[in-house]
């Protein structure tokens, strides 16, 4: 896909992938707009590209959820308002409380496990969205009452690759990014050596990086 060549490359790769599939969660998939409010589980680079995109487009209340405090400091950075710490506190309750109660418009899970699908779909206001982003394994399983699927209205969606078209979203994010609006140079921590792949995926294993770039 072809680019603005100003861009600087080992940023612009990352829409590749990470970014693009949490971007696209929050705007296509999510459609959050102007004073919407918006919940994401997990901080990784997906979440973060989703925290991003909801800022974007508006997102009047985004509240950045994990159980990594270094990442919530990270996901502040991207543009979250609030964060909550799910390790020792119960994040449906700590979202309906930054919500008046009510829950938010649209909750994103971009973790993938049955616990987080559960925390996203219980902490979305009635008629509110989850956006399944998270990849989950195969054998996972949910187990839901059928009344609370029912008298909660609302939608489950799953986003594939931020429901993007590359040769429409490749170069907005990056028209985004040299405008400034988009920092995308804050998804790389890093950029490595070939021989270094292994101690990189070592550190996204312990959460210390967002993404390690591979500069040959």
């Amino acid at each position: 896909m072809k680019i603005d060549p100003a861009a600087r490359p080992e940023a612009a790769g990352l829409i590749g992938c990470g970014v693009m599939a949490g971007y696209g969660a929050a705007v296509n998939t999510g459609n959050v707009g102007r004073g919407d409010s918006v919940a994401v589980i997990g901080c990784g680079g997906v979440g973060n590209a989703a925290i991003a995109g909801a800022c974007l487009n508006g997102a009047m209340k985004v509240i950045a959820v994990d159980i990594d405090d270094r990442k919530l400091d990270q996901a502040e950075k991207f543009g979250a308002t609030h964060t909550v710490n799910s390790r020792g506190t119960d994040p449906v309750e700590a979202v309906r409380e930054l919500t008046d109660g009510h829950g938010v418009d649209i909750a994103i899970d971009a973790v993938g496990r049955p616990e987080t699908f559960l925390q996203a779909f219980y902490m979305r206001d009635h008629a509110g969205l989850l956006v399944q982003v998270g990849v989950p394994a195969p054998g996972m399983k949910v187990e839901l009452p059928l009344i609370d699927v029912f008298s909660r209205g609302g939608a489950v969606k799953s986003s594939w690759y931020g429901d993007c078209l590359p040769s429409r979203d490749f170069p907005f994010l990056i028209d985004q990014y040299l405008y400034g609006l988009l920092d995308l140079n804050a998804f790389v921590s890093e950029t490595i050596a070939l021989d270094r792949v292994e101690e990189a995926f070592a550190k996204m294993r312990r959460g210390e990086v967002l993404r390690s770039v591979v500069v040959l």
